[in-house]
């Protein structure tokens, strides 16, 4: 479903497994980038109703994500830490497209998101499969299943309202890019580290 072009090589998932805390911190920021970043789209894009429900609904659930994160932090005895720079998530932002068309800027936002997502989707998969801690295990799988429908909700969006735009073609170019940002990845105990 995903599609991805380069799987995350198993050892990523020990590393968050030795590493729990920074791995915990560094996803509850992701969950609340991922809030910021359907609304700053929504601002952009106030008159596309249905793109204005959709992302809103995510943004929500995004920032109830993060609540949920913080609240499994805590439990631990640690504490939230200042967010920490996503390179990867940066490398990604510089492929989306600064100039053209509208709506060929706003397809490649969307599909930045679903690629996002969809990465995000299959690290709390092996999270899901891995974790040593039960509840965590049942944790990420939801939030799994909860990121494929955001996945799906951004692919949906660029298809809507790509009019004029290959979005096939571009979400291609964009599995094709991102197979080479990820293989710098992956070395570290951080969601897309």
């Amino acid at each position: 479903m995903l599609h991805l072009q380069l799987p995350t090589d198993p050892r990523w998932a020990e590393l968050a497994k030795e590493d729990l805390r920074t791995l915990l911190i560094d996803h509850a920021w992701c969950e609340h980038k991922a809030a910021s970043n359907a609304m700053s789209i929504i601002v952009r894009n106030p008159a596309l109703t249905d793109l204005v429900e959709a992302l809103t609904a995510i943004a929500e659930e995004e920032m109830a994500h993060f609540g949920m994160v913080v609240k499994r932090i805590r439990e631990r005895g640690w504490e939230l830490t200042p967010e920490r720079k996503d390179s990867y998530v940066n490398e990604l932002l510089s492929f989306v497209r600064k100039d053209g068309r509208s709506e060929e800027r706003l397809v490649d936002r969307l599909l930045f998101s679903a690629m996002i997502e969809a990465r995000s989707c299959e690290r709390f998969k092996m999270l899901s499969e891995t974790a040593e801690d039960l509840e965590l295990r049942e944790f990420y799988r939801e939030l799994m299943i909860s990121e494929a429908g955001h996945y799906t909700t951004f692919i949906g969006l660029a298809r809507k309202y790509g009019v004029g735009v290959d979005v096939d073609v571009r979400w291609k170019e964009f599995l094709d890019h991102e197979a080479g940002v990820v293989a710098r990845y992956g070395t570290a105990a951080e969601m897309h580290g």
